[in-house]
């Protein structure tokens, strides 16, 4: 959830190799979609740390690809990953 979290796994992985993908949905879509009510546990104090709730969440400033998930469907934003991933010859 941090940018730190996010440089170190680039840097593990490599530049070139890694490709940060920011799913971007404001904390009420992500409760919406909360099969397992966790988000609902976390307010209620039942979880812990939990991020956006209790814990941070940097938003990624960098990311290579954003994914606006309130506004794409589900084949929309596969349809960009895949656009992106093709242009930048990964395979």
């Amino acid at each position: 959830p941090s940018a730190e979290d996010r440089a170190m796994a680039r840097s593990i992985v490599g530049q070139g190799r890694f490709v940060e993908v920011f799913v971007d949905a404001s904390c009420s879509v992500c409760e919406e979609r909360d099969p397992k009510g966790l988000y609902r546990k976390a307010r209620s104090g039942e979880i812990q740390h939990f991020t956006g709730i209790s814990a941070p969440y940097e938003e990624p400033q960098a990311a290579e690809i954003v994914l606006k998930s309130d506004r794409q469907t589900i084949g929309g934003s596969v349809q960009v990953l895949f656009d992106y991933l093709n242009e930048h010859s990964f395979q």
